[in-house]
């Protein structure tokens, strides 16, 4: 069932003030922190049902999705949340405002080239594997300080993970904490502002809020269970 523009708005509020609440509690300053609504795998009503709730910045997890979503909303500020695929940078490039998931150094330098082809200026973040899992995209943190050089010029906004799936909260807590003094350190390395956390969903939002999160990602809370 799809959520109305006043269920949605309800859901974000709320959300929105108890995550604030707890950065506000933790030291972090709740301005900050913003939800990104992630319509991924919904259909693009669900989308204009959030931009008819007011909310302005949009999640995707894959370029081929999104694009009619954009299409149809393109005032929207549209994040790109999922894996990037190299043949599908220039696409992204031209949709996207914001993008998460950067997770190489040559991922970095293209996107950087095919924006500047493209005269559009995205918005990008670094993806770190904070916990090496396997399975999950990322540089390492080593890496991470190994690439501050490169990190200037601008494009680079900030850092984002994704902490162990079901993890408990002390563990998801350490896991955004780690990338939060990552940036720190990458900040200082760097010379950039590094500004945004782009950290938890709906499930570990709470944790993430707690360890400084600027950007979190939320499906489910909003929208419901996909199908």
């Amino acid at each position: 069932m799809i959520p109305t523009p006043d269920e949605i708005r309800e859901r974000h509020d709320r959300l929105l003030g108890q995550l604030r609440a707890i950065a506000e509690g933790n030291g972090h300053d709740p301005d900050r922190l913003r939800i990104v609504a992630v319509t991924k795998s919904w259909p693009v009503e669900v989308a204009r049902a959030a931009a008819d709730a007011g909310l302005t910045m949009l999640g995707e997890s894959r370029v081929q999705e999104a694009e009619p979503k954009i299409h149809d909303l393109p005032t929207a500020e549209w994040h790109l949340v999922g894996r990037l695929q190299s043949n599908k940078v220039r696409r992204a490039v031209r949709g996207f405002e914001v993008i998460h998931s950067v997770n190489s150094a040559s991922l970095l330098a293209q996107l950087v080239r095919v924006a500047a082809e493209e005269g559009r200026s995205p918005r990008l973040l670094l993806q770190v594997n904070v916990t090496g899992e396997a399975t999950k995209g990322g540089v390492t943190p080593e890496a991470l300080l190994d690439m501050a050089g490169e990190l200037g010029g601008g494009s680079v906004i900030g850092l984002m993970t994704i902490a162990r799936m079901g993890a408990p909260e002390d563990e998801a807590k350490a896991t955004f904490r780690r990338l939060r003094e990552l940036r720190d350190r990458a900040r200082e390395a760097s010379g950039e502002p590094l500004g945004e956390l782009s950290m938890g969903m709906s499930d570990d939002a709470e944790s993430a809020a707690a360890e400084g999160a600027t950007l979190v990602r939320i499906g489910t809370a909003l929208f419901g269970p996909r199908a």
